[in-house]
């Protein structure tokens, strides 16, 4: 066995690195500018566009509902801050799931991956498809609503063709992804342009008295946040940039501090611009305004077939086609407003618990290299924002929805405990043969066989 000298042990102690084995390391050619570009191009999406009707429907006047876009704003920088923490300290892929392990070990990161296996990836692409479904179809009703049956066919047509699309071609997917969001960046600039231009014409009318009429409550409040911050989300995974950036140490939090409040001001402008030419009544009838999977399976804490590699097509399938299947069950009984209530619910559970972690490692691992440290009011303070997000709409007005959303979460620990810990052999012999049937039917295998 190799001896390792204790300047190696010194090194291994400073930080957390991953175990999978070095690749063609990506070149340091992303500096500030471009950096705070990816940041802007990875939050903005469909989310402006269904978020804010449901943000006013909440606070009911449009200054809390602006107040509600700059604190969602405020509260996803801070949150992106102490991941870019976590995601120098901590080096292993598969967002999240790392960081819980480490922090507080595998019960709790096997819980996020089973959740974000079964409701947040899956519900996230069931509102992004029932949002293009719902504007696909509304020029062809014009003055109603399009019937429910469209837009649910729409929307479970429009998941059949993206997860087709993924799972055919990496750079398929990757094409039709860069289309969209230039789409999208494009939309944003038109919308925002010519609500300055009305504003400079005087019509300012809307905005005129605008906290009339607010009727806030604490549930209406933490449900006006869960809209607000679906239009951010994203902003936990801008620490993936780090390996391109040049100067990451330095140029990611600058991005951070520079791009999502940028991508705030865009969401305010955007709003108002709304205003501009509806009232609020107006906003509020409308129906349309304007790779944790892989690494849970690897470790052998979800059915390995989901972190296996198509041969032919070198895709990762048998995940794409499960989030599929899930988002399409997602949208029969689902509607937008409720699925991003489900979503943010379990989404900022596991948030405020990772950025607990974060506060917890403090004190237990401080021999951790930490390139980027922020202060620690910042992660106290976005814990104690997640608890009143996730505690609030219980208290205010309880839900069985939420009260079955928890139950699921927390059935985790069966599987854990069957699987994963104790893994009885009558579990195994289920597994197997699943795994086995399914790895010959859709031609996969596992990454480290997958042919370069």
């Amino acid at each position: 066995m190799e001896e390792t000298s204790p300047r190696k042990r010194r090194e291994d102690q400073k930080s957390i690195q991953s175990n999978e084995p070095k690749t063609t390391s990506l070149q340091k050619e992303v500096g500030l500018l471009s950096g705070i570009c990816i940041i802007v191009g990875t939050i903005i999406g469909s989310g402006i566009f269904i978020s804010p009707k449901s943000v006013l429907s909440n606070t009911e006047a449009v200054g809390p509902c602006l107040i509600i876009w700059a604190a969602c704003g405020i509260l996803a920088t801070l949150g992106a801050l102490c991941f870019a923490e976590l995601g120098t300290m901590i080096t292993k892929s598969g967002g999240e799931y790392p960081y819980l392990m480490e922090a507080f070990g595998p019960i709790p990161a096997y819980l996020f991956s089973w959740t974000s296996l079964f409701i947040i990836k899956p519900s996230s692409f069931a509102i992004i498809c029932l949002s293009f479904a719902e504007y696909a179809s509304a020029p062809f009703y014009a003055g109603c609503q399009p019937p429910e049956v469209v837009v649910k066919c729409l929307a479970a047509a429009a998941i059949m063709v993206i997860t087709t699309v993924n799972a055919l071609s990496v750079r398929l997917g990757s094409y039709v992804q860069n289309v969209f969001t230039a789409a999208k960046l494009v939309i944003v600039a038109i919308i925002i342009i010519s609500g300055l231009v009305l504003l400079a014409q005087g019509n300012t009318k809307n905005l005129e008295n605008s906290f009339e009429g607010a009727k806030l409550s604490v549930g209406a409040i933490s449900l006006a946040f869960y809209n607000g911050l679906w239009a951010y989300d994203g902003w936990n995974q801008l620490n993936y940039i780090t390996e391109e950036l040049k100067n990451p140490f330095r140029n990611l939090p600058l991005a951070i501090i520079i791009g999502i409040p940028l991508v705030t001001g865009c969401y305010i402008l955007m709003n108002v611009s709304y205003f501009t030419v509806m009232t609020a009544t107006e906003l509020l009838q409308s129906q349309a305004v304007a790779v944790t999977v892989y690494v849970a399976g690897r470790e052998g804490h979800m059915l390995k077939v989901l972190s296996y590699i198509s041969v032919k097509r070198l895709t990762p399938a048998p995940a794409i086609i499960f989030y599929g299947i899930i988002a399409t069950i997602y949208i029969i009984p689902g509607d937008i407003n409720s699925l991003v209530n489900y979503f943010s619910f379990a989404a900022w559970m596991f948030y405020g618990l990772t950025v607990l972690g974060l506060i917890v490692m403090r004190f237990t691992r401080k021999d951790l290299e930490r390139p980027i440290k922020v202060p620690i009011f910042i992660p106290v303070l976005v814990t104690l924002i997640s608890v009143f997000l996730v505690l609030a709409p219980i208290i205010s007005k309880p839900e069985w929805e939420y009260l079955y959303c928890m139950l699921f979460i927390l059935s985790g620990t069966m599987f854990y405990f069957l699987f994963v810990h104790y893994k009885f052999k009558w579990a195994q012999k289920i597994s197997k043969p699943i795994t086995m049937h399914l790895q010959m039917l859709m031609e996969v295998v596992p990454a480290e066989e997958a042919p370069e």
